[in-house]
């Protein structure tokens, strides 16, 4: 049973008793993510996209602050060392680490149970007193260009940060969580202690815990840990803007084009979530889909070619995505068509409903016996959503699909003339040699 308790500074602390495992993981997460920073256009700054300053939808810190704090955190705090820091999880056996989101950013370490309040409070001293040194700064924005080097030379993660930047443009939600070199490299000392400020209040701050530990002792320690944070919520502006579809070609040395279809999805609240989920593992969710098997089992144009379904608060994202070889381009993006074409037109029968159905809640209930996917849970969907969905509510989600709702999501999702597309090959290529 999850229990929720809001701590007398305004943090909500949510836990999750499994008495049946000897370990647990705690996970400090914050409202902060690339929706919270300015637009920015790597071809003229800030608003370049839109010809003029950045949309009020988005934030004034500079995109990827989110991001380079995650990675600062590490580096230091005004008792300990990064390498102490390092140490000391090591020293609990535990594993720790972090991430940044479109909508937040979350710092956990998994631990046995006897560690579970050491853990807490090196979290506690990483968010609350981190040092940001700014030696240290000026090196970990090195590291952050090095990441962004990373993802330039591979064309997969480049296409769906390309990808994002096309379908929710005009959106916050189009903002590249790892930001640009030249909005990185201005961010200041003073810019990022203002930036937690406002953003790690400690009404912007869950703090989910699952696992077997002292459950009269726990709501004490965080307390002790994260007494120091202040501030209430904080706002967020609108997240959804018109999509309207383009194309882009880039060029690079490889010896695959990449090719990614994106159009707009389903939010995390919506009423056809779930319905969008199935949709989604029947056209190209898993190998038994159906891109997978006519692009790669039948055709054999693709080693990797699925379809992702990516849901935020009010908005979704909805992606296709193939790995062919140089000039398959027009052949595959065809047989992409046929397929979505083809779902709409016949809809989906018995067998893969029910096959999608069980396969989703399979993915589902082996989750839930992973700890850190319960804590991850548990902790976004409090953030985000305010509430947390109990077991019988995500099965009865599932069960409820029908194959009428199928056939009108697919529908909807037919024409790739409605589609944002992006290919990265050895060439550039227009959109109509490749019939889009």
């Amino acid at each position: 049973m999850i229990e929720k308790k809001i701590l007398p500074n305004g943090i909500t602390l949510m836990s999750e008793y499994l008495p049946y495992v000897q370990s647990a993981a705690v996970g400090v997460w914050a409202l902060a993510g690339a929706v919270d920073e300015s637009e920015w256009d790597e071809a003229g700054g800030t608003g370049a996209g839109q010809g003029e300053s950045a949309p009020a939808a988005c934030g004034e810190a500079p995109a990827g602050i989110s991001h380079l704090i995650e990675h600062m955190l590490f580096k230091g705090t005004e008792s300990r060392s990064a390498k102490e820091i390092a140490e000391e999880v090591d020293s609990m056996g535990g594993l720790i680490n972090a991430f940044t989101g479109k909508e937040a950013t979350c710092y956990y370490i998994k631990t046995l149970s006897e560690h579970l309040g050491e853990s807490i409070d090196l979290l506690g001293d990483m968010v609350l007193h981190s040092s940001i040194d700014e030696g240290e700064l000026a090196k970990e924005k090195n590291v952050v260009f090095e990441e962004m080097n990373m993802i330039e030379d591979s064309p997969e993660d480049l296409g769906h940060d390309l990808l994002d930047e096309a379908v929710f443009a005009g959106s916050p939600l189009g903002n590249r969580i790892i930001g640009y070199k030249e909005t990185v490299g201005s961010v200041g000392r003073a810019e990022i202690f203002d930036y937690t400020a406002k953003r790690y209040a400690a009404g912007n701050i869950v703090i989910s815990v699952a696992g077997n530990f002292d459950e009269g002792k726990l709501a004490t320690r965080v307390e002790s840990a994260f007494g120091e944070a202040s501030g209430g919520r904080g706002s967020r502006a609108a997240q959804s803007s018109p999509h309207t579809p383009t194309f882009l070609s880039r060029a690079k040395d490889i010896e695959q084009s990449h090719i990614f279809l994106g159009r707009r999805g389903v939010g995390l609240e919506a009423d056809d979530y779930y319905a969008f989920t199935l949709f989604n593992s029947i056209l190209g969710g898993s190998m038994s889909s159906r891109l997978f098997q006519k692009i790669r089992e039948e055709k054999g144009l693709a080693y990797s070619v699925y379809s992702m379904s990516n849901s935020f608060v009010g908005d979704g994202e909805f992606m296709i995505y193939a790995g062919v070889g140089d000039g398959n381009e027009r052949v595959t993006v065809d047989a992409i068509r046929e397929e979505t074409e083809r779902l709409a037109s016949e809809g989906a029968s018995d067998e893969e409903l029910a096959k999608v159905k069980e396969q989703s809640k399979g993915v589902y209930v082996f989750g839930r016996e992973n700890i850190q996917t319960r804590m991850f849970s548990t902790g976004k969907n409090e953030l985000l959503m305010g509430r947390v969905y109990t077991p019988d509510e995500v099965i009865a989600g599932i069960e409820s699909v029908t194959s009428g709702d199928i056939s009108r999501i697919a529908a909807q999702c037919a024409d790739l003339a409605g589609y944002s597309a992006v290919i990265i090959g050895k060439r550039e290529v227009a959109a109509g040699d490749v019939g889009l």
